[in-house]
């Protein structure tokens, strides 16, 4: 098993990405650490501000407290 996740890393090393499966089913990449770079940088918060305006309807306060009402029966 050691060996095995040895060639992977070195697989990585080289640029090479490996799929880990389970029964068939993909469950873990083993990536170059590039590539896990590029995937997982971050979006700053302000990005999504005011991504959620309207959601609740036009006039939000009447929204929760159905919501709400909901709730104490």
């Amino acid at each position: 098993m050691r060996t095995v996740l040895y060639s992977f890393v070195d697989a990585a090393e080289k640029g090479q990405s490996t799929i880990v499966t389970k029964y068939g089913r993909p469950v873990a990449a083993l990536v170059p650490i590039e590539a896990y770079g590029a995937a997982v940088r971050q979006q700053p918060l302000m990005s999504v501000a005011g991504s959620g305006r309207g959601l609740w309807g036009p006039i939000s306060t009447r929204t929760l407290r159905k919501l709400r009402d909901e709730w104490s029966r």
